[in-house]
């Protein structure tokens, strides 16, 4: 589509204000370290809460929801709902523990956790593991979604899509610091939500579809309208439902959803002024991203199938397009080809805003991860805070080039790069749920899972096609996260149980700080006390832990209720709709009421 010069100023006056906010930002952002990777710890959690949001709002998060509806329907969703759990407890439990624990980035927790070389060891190996590798996998997806939308919608070329996507970005994240992303992330989610909603209006006002109760009356899609599998066909719902509430939350490492928090969610929680903002930012991410969100994406995702059934009708009207890049995944930026004079360049404007918002905290994330835990930590110990920060902007930029130069030379389907990502975290997750409240756990139990699931994960994505694991019930991918989940927690466990445990100092230490309570703790310290050093003084959180798994089923209870409610309301359902909705706001009621009541600082 040909953008006119009204699209044109749309586009360039977004540029201006995300471009000066990143230079409003720089004034302070310079001034040390932790003022350009944390904010000064003095941010709210309102606003980091919607920088959350917003950074998974990403470009390609779209793509990915419509080629779940277009491949298995609306239930095929539960892939990543099923991380509401994670996020709950998270919220509940985690984040408080994080903001004591008063670190940079969650990766120097490892050297407060555990000692000696171990700890050295394991916190930079995943500061250039998860910092470079992962974090531009990461962003090669999302460069790739943004790829696909600039050949379909403006017929770019894929490298002019790169250079054209990721200069602004970088200019505003390299000055700006976490502030200039965080500031960005609040304007930029606003315009990407009313992106995606006007986006949704469009489509349902198509001709071939004719109108939102048209479109769910439609027997092209009839199969794909259900929010839960056929519960009749333990083939459809046990990898579709069972598998991703019963296992993935707590067995998968997912960036965005790690079990027990990390990342850039973690990033943020280290940034808030204190517990109780870093409860309320992850609090609001996890409402605004599984509750609100989904359903614009979805209608889409509906009514492109109505108007392009398969690849073939999209090539047909799309001849140019690349045929690497035909994927189910495709059919949301052809949808937004509809769009008229005005809207286009808004809209445009809010897929821009949705990838750089996601690039600019994952450009943030990673670097700190380079120079916090690996340049400072191994390369120059004595770096000054400006040589921190120049070395932050320089770390910058090279990951935005690696990140380009994956997207335009291996990925080609968000769906495989997001298997990818959770079969190479698979198993691992419940380490990280378990290390704050088992103090056996130790090195060995992280580097050993982190080991065999990369190898596993390796030798199944490279040499094991899925249709030669698939059973009658299972999905080949279902096999090999199944498979990789059981191998990597047996080794970790086996690994735990054999090695020697952290020395009594370090566990302490760590009890001292974060005073996470509970019974894995109660060897510990009852052993501190008798060498007459306790370490606990009376302010654990052992005895909340019965309000916080209470408060994790209501926050659950809550956030479904209103996702599902949202979605009786679409399909026309309004009893449906109304009775989840008092639901959702009782529980939301009854969230708040025993939140007051935990002792949060």
């Amino acid at each position: 589509m040909l953008l006119q010069t009204i699209d044109w100023v749309i586009i360039g006056a977004f540029f201006v204000i995300v471009l000066g906010i990143g230079w409003v930002a720089s004034r302070t952002a310079g001034k040390s370290s932790e003022e350009f990777f944390l904010g000064g710890r003095g941010m709210p959690w309102w606003l980091l809460g919607i920088s959350m949001v917003a950074c998974t709002f990403s470009a390609d998060t779209p793509n990915l929801v419509t080629g779940f509806v277009r491949e298995n329907g609306v239930s095929k969703n539960w892939a990543w709902w099923a991380f509401l759990i994670t996020g709950m407890v998270t919220v509940f439990i985690y984040a408080r523990l994080w903001r004591k624990s008063n670190v940079v980035t969650d990766l120097e927790f490892y050297e407060i956790r555990y000692g000696g070389k171990l700890a050295s060891f394991l916190r930079g190996f995943r500061s250039i593991y998860l910092g470079v590798f992962f974090n531009c996998l990461i962003m090669g997806s999302v460069t790739l979604a943004a790829i696909k939308i600039g050949g379909v919608m403006l017929g770019l070329e894929p490298w002019i899509v790169v250079v054209g996507a990721s200069i602004v970005v970088v200019i505003y994240a390299s000055l700006g610091g976490i502030k200039g992303v965080v500031w960005a992330d609040f304007f930029q989610y606003g315009i990407a939500m009313f992106g995606a909603v006007y986006a949704a209006i469009v489509a349902v006002r198509q001709p071939e579809v004719g109108g939102l109760s048209n479109l769910i009356s439609h027997p092209a899609i009839q199969d794909k309208l259900g929010v839960l599998p056929d519960l009749s066909d333990p083939t459809v719902w046990v990898p579709l439902l069972l598998i991703p509430v019963a296992v993935q939350w707590w067995a998968v490492w997912y960036p965005g959803a790690e079990p027990g928090g990390g990342g850039y969610i973690a990033q943020r929680m280290l940034s808030a002024k204190n517990e109780k903002n870093a409860v309320g930012a992850t609090l609001l991410f996890n409402f605004a991203h599984y509750a609100l969100r989904p359903w614009p994406w979805i209608i889409v995702a509906l009514a492109s199938m109505v108007i392009y059934p398969d690849m073939a009708s999209i090539q047909s009207e799309f001849p140019d397009l690349d045929p690497t890049y035909l994927k189910d995944d495709i059919a949301y930026p052809v949808m937004l080809s509809k769009l008229g004079t005005g809207w286009l360049g808004l809209v445009v404007a809010s897929i821009i805003a949705a990838y750089m918002s996601t690039i600019g905290t994952h450009l943030n994330w990673g670097s700190s991860y380079v120079v916090n835990d690996f340049y400072k930590r191994f390369l120059k110990p004595d770096a000054t805070d400006n040589e921190m920060v120049t070395m932050g902007r320089i770390t910058t930029v090279a990951l935005m080039v690696l990140a380009g130069i994956l997207s335009l030379t291996i990925l080609d389907n968000a769906t495989d790069a997001f298997n990818i990502l959770l079969l190479s975290g698979a198993g691992s997750g419940a380490i990280y749920l378990l290390r704050w409240f088992w103090w056996r756990i130790n090195a060995i139990t992280e580097i050993s899972a982190m080991i065999v699931a990369t190898i596993v994960a390796f030798v199944l994505v490279l040499f094991v096609e899925d249709s030669s694991v698939a059973t009658e019930m299972f999905d080949g991918f279902t096999v090999k996260l199944l498979f990789t989940v059981t191998i990597v927690t047996i080794t970790w466990l086996v690994a735990t149980l054999v090695t020697e445990p952290e020395d009594k100092e370090t566990l302490r230490r760590f009890y001292k700080l974060t005073k996470p309570g509970g019974p894995g703790w109660k060897k510990v310290v009852e052993e501190a006390k008798a060498d007459g050093e306790p370490c606990d003084d009376g302010e654990g959180v052992a005895w909340q832990m019965p309000q916080q798994v209470l408060l994790i089923f209501i926050g659950c209870l809550t956030i479904y209720c209103s996702l599902f409610a949202i979605g009786g309301f679409v399909y026309g359902n309004i009893v449906q709709g109304a009775i989840l909705s008092l639901v959702a706001i009782v529980g939301t009621i009854s969230l708040f009421k025993i939140l007051s009541k935990l002792n949060l600082n």
